[in-house]
């Protein structure tokens, strides 16, 4: 089988597996739609299971567009000979390599944007208004795009400049300095993103209740964590959707909650979630998987630096052997069908991982109280308590309801 062959077949059996995952997500939830589990019979109404099944089948159904118009653009750039008329035509404009590059680079990333822009569109002002979720309005999407674009010109373009430079400047051996230079960048962008880039897209506003402040100075205090402050963020601004979450790391943490989640939760609730979230803390969970991102980088760059060495296969495989940039192009549409068979094992981890955190909730605050976030929360997010196994087990990061609630009311009455 030729490398082109190869990689036809490969997109294109990834890309139905993936339609075929999506297609039974609909068909079981849409099957489940009147059938309340009986574990939440009391705690969730018909009502808002429907509208959850309704939800996720209107979901599933806009990723099935996605994933076609996604694999159409990735043979169209690769196979279809998309990278290597935008490398001749750029070639015209000029012959140092590192400018050269970066006009591909841009180049791409403006096509992709526009070929995205509809879909985009639609989940936003679609889906998500349509069940009632979408806060987001036409300007301030705008001004997201904006800024997103600004910090890909300001960030992303100095990076690519330097890859393109390691390449060029040190041998066959590029994609090992690259893969250092990606750490550091990485661990910086953790350490400033919280005060630098995060407050670009959303106010953050110091936690003023002082009630549930003390409480939840206390559990970390008995959890051994500290953090550089409480805040809120404005979610609402774009979602009705609620969450909490830590960012950074070292002196740069924060816990930070939406708004939207502390109009929702009692502080008791609130307690149990951030119990959960100081449980994925306590198990070293996020770095264990800073740790795996890092082992899976240098793989892909490893294997990035062996097929640039054969200009051959890249000539088969419509990418100009004489252009680093190209080849990065390349890898980009690649890799995502390349690592699709970790997916399943990256979820069971990541279920894993959720589950004892949700063990050391239990253990830090009253599991009932955990209960009734999550229930809130499955209710309001409108997330689906009857997944398709298959799916689920595929790429839920996140146990399903009936599993989880399960044991926390095992736990709640041990």
């Amino acid at each position: 089988m030729t490398p082109a062959l190869l990689l036809l077949t490969l997109i294109i059996a990834v890309t139905v597996i993936r339609l075929l995952l999506s297609w039974r997500q609909v068909r079981h939830v849409q099957h489940h739609r009147n059938a309340v589990p009986t574990r939440f019979v009391s705690r969730i109404s018909a009502e808002a299971h429907a509208k959850a099944a309704d939800y996720t089948a209107a979901k599933a159904q806009l990723t099935m567009i996605g994933l076609v118009i996604e694999a159409t653009v990735a043979l169209g750039f690769t196979l279809g000979g998309g990278i290597a008329w935008l490398h001749t035509h750029i070639a015209t404009l000029t012959a140092a390599p590192i400018p050269a590059g970066l006009l591909l680079f841009g180049a791409v990333a403006v096509i992709g944007g526009l070929i995205d822009l509809p879909l985009t569109l639609c989940r936003t002002f679609g889906v998500e208004q349509r069940f009632g979720f979408n806060r987001m309005t036409v300007a301030l999407f705008v001004s997201d795009q904006l800024k997103g674009v600004l910090m890909g010109l300001l960030i992303g373009a100095p990076l690519a400049a330097g890859l393109l430079w390691l390449m060029q400047a040190m041998g066959e051996h590029w994609w090992l300095y690259a893969w250092i230079g990606w750490i550091v960048f990485n661990l910086t962008v953790m350490a400033v993103y919280p005060n630098w880039i995060a407050p670009l897209f959303n106010r953050f506003t110091a936690l003023e209740d002082q009630t549930l402040r003390s409480r939840i100075e206390t559990l970390m205090t008995q959890c051994g964590f500290s953090a550089s402050g409480l805040f809120v963020m404005d979610g609402s601004r774009r979602s009705a959707h609620g969450n909490a979450y830590f960012t950074g790391f070292g002196r740069s943490k924060r816990v930070v909650f939406f708004d939207t989640l502390l109009a929702r939760l009692s502080p008791a609730e609130i307690q149990a979630v951030l119990a959960h979230e100081l449980g994925h803390f306590a198990h070293r969970h996020v770095l264990q998987r800073i740790a795996l991102i890092f082992l899976l980088s240098l793989a892909v760059l490893a294997l990035l630096g062996a097929v640039g060495r054969d200009t051959a296969l890249l000539a088969s495989l419509g990418v100009p052997g004489d252009s680093a940039a190209a080849l990065l192009v390349f890898f980009s549409f690649a890799v995502p069908y390349l690592l699709f068979p970790l997916q399943p094992l990256m979820s069971a981890w990541s279920r894993r991982h959720e589950f004892e955190a949700d063990a050391y909730a239990a253990r830090h605050a009253d599991p009932a109280d955990l209960v009734s976030a999550l229930v809130k929360l499955f209710e309001d997010n409108a997330s689906t308590l009857t997944p398709d196994p298959l799916h689920s087990a595929i790429y839920d990061s996140h146990p399903g309801a009936v599993a989880r609630i399960g044991r926390l009311d095992q736990l709640a009455h041990a």
